[in-house]
């Protein structure tokens, strides 16, 4: 791991924290003298946002560079493995029979849907414990939870509860509260820890799975390891600021050319760099002069991520003819 690119990434986190607080619709001198309405913002609405934004990023980022360790694929994403589905699913559905309304709920369905999504994930690619299989049974997850989600809003019972499940589908982390905050960090660090744990076996399978397999690698147990961290990461962000994309994608190629590489070294400098983009794209969100309202997050990323994906199929294909 590059320890001055760690420094360098908390330093940045360091100077850009302070300034989200200040930025937005109404911005914030920090030289005028405060006011109990600057106070309110800056404590109950803004900070509790930013520590959202960092801990969802963090979790993304490290996510996608364990993902892309353990498939050894560039463009895998966080999303491949159908939880991220699986936990919108479970939010729908707290819309569609109108529990989402009651405090807890949304949330609650989102991580048990999630839980689903993890434990069917196991059921089929549990016992082969190749990485082949277990790619496309987190496809098969994710196209199962796909088409039940388009069967639940297609039979939506009011076009109230239409609207409230697209706008949540778009991710965003506005008018989100210290509740997120408590619900969505525990869950993080806690899949954090458990990618971080798995990183000597995923520098192990870049040799191969047969390489691994002679250095000790047990497959199934890292493959066990990939789908608690990355499900308890991809589920809590879901559970509270819906689906937002392209973060585990892109933030690992970022800065691997900094690293030397080793999917155990990618993970922290993913997770701050995670942590980064997502505050970065948040205060994009905010303070952007739409007559609409704010712009979702989850629409932002995509729009950064979008042309950022294309351009690695563009430098795959020129890999490939070369």
């Amino acid at each position: 791991m590059n320890l001055r690119f760690v420094l360098l990434l908390v330093l940045a986190l360091a100077a850009a924290v302070p300034l989200s607080l200040l930025a937005g619709r109404v911005w914030i001198n920090p030289l005028a003298a405060e006011t109990q309405s600057a106070s309110v913002i800056l404590l109950q609405l803004r900070l509790p946002r930013a520590v959202l934004a960092l801990v969802l990023g963090a979790g993304l980022g490290a996510a996608g560079a364990a993902m892309q360790g353990y498939l050894r694929n560039p463009l895998a994403d966080p999303g491949l493995f159908g939880i991220a589905p699986g936990a919108a699913l479970g939010a729908v559905l707290s819309f569609w029979t109108g529990y989402a309304s009651a405090p807890w709920m949304l949330p609650l369905f989102a991580l048990i849907g999630a839980g689903g999504a993890m434990t069917l994930l196991a059921l089929i690619a549990g016992r082969g414990g190749g990485v082949a299989l277990f790619t496309l049974a987190g496809l098969m997850v994710s196209s199962l939870a796909g088409a039940l989600m388009s069967l639940a809003i297609s039979l939506t019972p009011s076009p109230f509860a239409m609207s409230e499940i697209v706008t949540w589908m778009m991710g965003s982390l506005a008018d989100r509260s210290w509740r997120e905050v408590w619900i969505a960090t525990p869950l993080t660090l806690t899949g954090l820890g458990v990618l971080l744990y798995a990183g000597r076996d995923l520098d192990a399978m870049t040799l191969g799975e047969m390489a691994a397999r002679t250095l000790g690698v047990e497959p199934l147990r890292l493959q066990a390891l990939i789908i608690l961290g990355v499900g308890l990461v991809v589920g809590a962000g879901v559970a509270v600021a819906g689906i937002i994309g392209f973060v585990g994608l892109m933030v690992p190629h970022l800065v691997r050319p900094l690293t030397d590489r080793k999917p155990s070294s990618l993970i922290v400098p993913s997770a701050l760099a995670g942590a980064l983009l997502l505050l970065f794209a948040d205060c994009l969100c905010r303070i952007l002069p739409l007559s609409g309202g704010e712009l979702r997050l989850g629409i932002a990323l995509s729009l950064l991520g979008a042309p950022f994906f294309l351009r690695l199929l563009l430098k795959m294909r020129r890999g490939m003819v070369a």
